[in-house]
């Protein structure tokens, strides 16, 4: 953030008008001043000069990969053919990462198989199910191509 940190304070500034710096010792002393526990939405509301403002709720987001580049296993075959890495894209009308529900809980695609089971996960990484059919699986949203 260092070196970005003046180019784009500077880009801000032409759209929006107000705009500055703080830093962290700033923040410490409201958060002190205002008996606030410390966390990162307490610290924004500190930063903003609203103290008594009420959060709307925890957005959770994690950065899954977009891609397997490696196409084909390291090693070998008889015959000198390599292996080909990649499962298909879709599998059953479901990819990595797809949000789904399962028995009532919500989880998300991290492993899939030929077979048609899916290594399903929560957004914490904590296992729901490691070999679950896509019959018994509903799709909630697509994985969003933000790569």
């Amino acid at each position: 953030m260092s070196i970005l940190r003046k180019y784009l304070i500077e880009n801000l500034r032409k759209t929006y008008n107000n705009v500055s710096y703080t830093y962290g010792y700033e923040t410490k002393s409201k958060r002190i001043a205002n008996r606030l526990e410390k966390d990162h939405n307490v610290d924004a509301r500190c930063i903003s000069g609203n103290f008594s403002a009420e959060p709307d709720g925890i957005y959770l987001y994690k950065k899954v990969r977009c891609h397997n580049r490696q196409i084909h296993k390291f090693k070998t075959l008889k015959g000198g053919i390599r292996k080909l890495n990649q499962s298909p894209y879709m599998i059953h009308g479901f990819r990595l990462f797809d949000k789904v529900r399962i028995n009532n809980q919500t989880g998300f695609i991290y492993g899939r198989r030929q077979s048609g089971s899916y290594l399903v996960k929560d957004i914490d990484g904590n296992i729901i199910s490691s070999g679950i059919s896509y019959k018994k699986l509903s799709l909630i949203e697509k994985k969003r191509l933000d790569c």
